[in-house]
């Protein structure tokens, strides 16, 4: 279904506010509410009901519900097709404020809580009890809606109301889903491009549907599309690197705010930014040491044989004039230096500019033959910080590197136990970017193992100490591992038995 403003219900709404000036206010309630509740719940993880900072958090979000309560009769944070809803009218996330929101939406599906709805009624002292034992961690499982449920009876919370998640918005297969569309984009890439040499239609229908589901797949499974990306198919290196450039174009265009039918665009513009080197000589794409003059000026034609052949197509029309821009700029930089070498222009299409980043991320952690090194994806980001407001968009490269991480998804890391592990997620809190989410490959001695995903975030009961912490990251070929196996065998265990689907 199409990201929209849904009520409960799932119908559309253009909410109670209609004038510009009242729509941004009812905006502006809303994200007051969902920060201090993010806030409050952070703390709760922390302290205990009669602790000063929890109280003074807790009445800062009780004067927030109290405004709204008293304008709108309720207050209902809700989670429908991977975005928020507050009182039926979705929220709109900027930037900044993107890793509050995937931390609330991940909170509630953690407990297959699909709204929370405070009524009137609920005093401070209420709140405070529904807000430490919405807090408390629960291992994510189907008990644990059921288990929240009891809790709050217990507690005598009874002005929160909590629905739970309906089957359509619990993810069943997701990661297999997400697996399979990746493979499907590379194959309808690898079929487009032969329609392309054989001067026939390219299917610009189909990519714009699958730039779609590529969409939904990012809003529903981010972590795991990400993790794709680490897949490295050798002998088709422009198909995969296009696919993975897609994709992650298009994740950053939606932490950039940009709307969803602009994010499609983006992904077809991004899908077919390489058309042109089907017009270059594999022997100069695959040759292993250092390009001629020659070799480098039939090299830094492709942008230009791109854009041409984008243009050329019958079904242009259907096509984003921007995904022209992007097949010829792809390679200036900031500072309009690069190639074409004879680039005009005074500015570069934002859509160039955010595959720009990506590109040469996707470029230079990828194992090529004429390269002498490739990089570890956090050393890819550091060498780009690097060459921020010359090579690269310093806005947009910042909000790439937030977006990746400082451990990025796939990255191998050691850990202070002993252990190796592959970070799946990162965790939506800033202050614990150091912490995300991984996948446990080898024991304390070393021993590979088909480990359990860990949250890095956690502490032990006794001592409060983290159980586990990132030591260093590691180079995977050093140990002869493939990262992008792992993220395979995660979607191939999602049809096993005892698998989500």
């Amino acid at each position: 279904m199409d990201e929209k403003d849904l009520t409960p219900s799932g119908t559309e709404t253009q909410g109670p506010r209609t004038t510009g000036a009242e729509s941004k206010a009812f905006q502006k309630s809303g994200l007051d509410l969902l920060t201090r509740f993010y806030i409050v719940d952070k703390v709760a993880k922390i302290y205990d009901t009669k602790n000063d900072a929890f109280q003074e958090r807790g009445r800062l979000l009780f004067e927030v519900l109290a405004a709204v309560l008293k304008s709108d009769g309720e207050a209902s944070l809700r989670v429908r097709h991977g975005v928020l809803l507050f009182n039926g009218v979705r929220l709109k996330f900027g930037v900044g404020t993107y890793g509050m929101f995937k931390s609330v939406i991940e909170e509630f599906r953690t407990r297959n809580v699909e709204a929370v709805t405070f009524v009137p009624g609920i005093t401070l002292e209420e709140l405070y009890a529904f807000m430490s034992v919405f807090a408390k961690r629960e291992k994510k499982d189907e008990a644990s809606f059921d288990q929240l449920a009891a809790d709050l009876d217990a507690a005598a919370v009874s002005h929160v109301e909590i629905e739970k998640m309906s089957a359509e918005e619990i993810p069943q297969g997701l990661h297999e889903s997400s697996a399979r569309l990746f493979f499907l984009s590379i194959v309808h890439l690898k079929e487009s491009f032969a329609r392309d040499q054989r001067n026939e239609p390219i299917k610009i229908s189909t990519t714009r549907r699958l730039m779609q589901s590529i969409y939904n797949h990012i809003v529903e499974d981010e972590g795991f599309v990400y993790g794709l990306t680490n897949i490295k198919n050798h002998d088709e290196y422009t198909l995969n690197h296009s696919v993975n450039v897609c994709l992650l174009a298009t994740a950053l265009g939606r932490r950039l705010g940009l709307s969803r039918a602009e994010l499609v665009d983006l992904g077809m513009a991004a899908f077919f930014h390489d058309l042109g080197k089907t017009e270059t000589p594999l022997e100069i794409l695959n040759k292993p040491g250092r390009l001629t003059d020659d070799e480098r000026d039939i090299m830094e034609m492709h942008p230009f044989h791109g854009a041409e052949r984008l243009a050329l197509l019958k079904e242009f029309r259907r096509l984003p004039l921007r995904a022209i821009h992007v097949a010829l700029e792809h390679h200036i930089k900031e500072d309009l230096s690069g190639y074409p070498r004879y680039f005009k222009k005074d500015d570069v299409n934002l859509f160039s500019k955010i595959v720009k980043v990506v590109d040469v991320f996707d470029a230079i952690t990828t194992k090529r033959v004429y390269r002498t090194k490739d990089f570890t994806r956090a050393e890819a980001l550091s060498l780009m910080l690097e060459q921020s407001g010359t090579e690269f968009n310093p806005v947009i490269l910042k909000a790439f590197v937030n977006m990746m991480g400082v451990f990025p998804i796939g990255t191998l890391v050691a850990l202070t136990t002993g252990e190796m592990a592959i970070v799946q997620d990162l965790n939506p809190d800033p202050k614990l970017v150091l912490r995300p989410s991984v996948k446990l490959i080898t024991d304390p001695s070393g021993a590979k193992i088909d480990g359990e995903i860990v949250d890095l975030a956690e502490r032990d009961a006794a001592s409060g100490r983290f159980r586990r912490t990132i030591a260093t990251a590691l180079d995977p070929s050093k140990y002869g591992i493939e990262v992008a196996d792992y993220f395979l065998a995660e979607a191939a265990s999602a049809v096993r038995p005892g698998g989500s689907t």
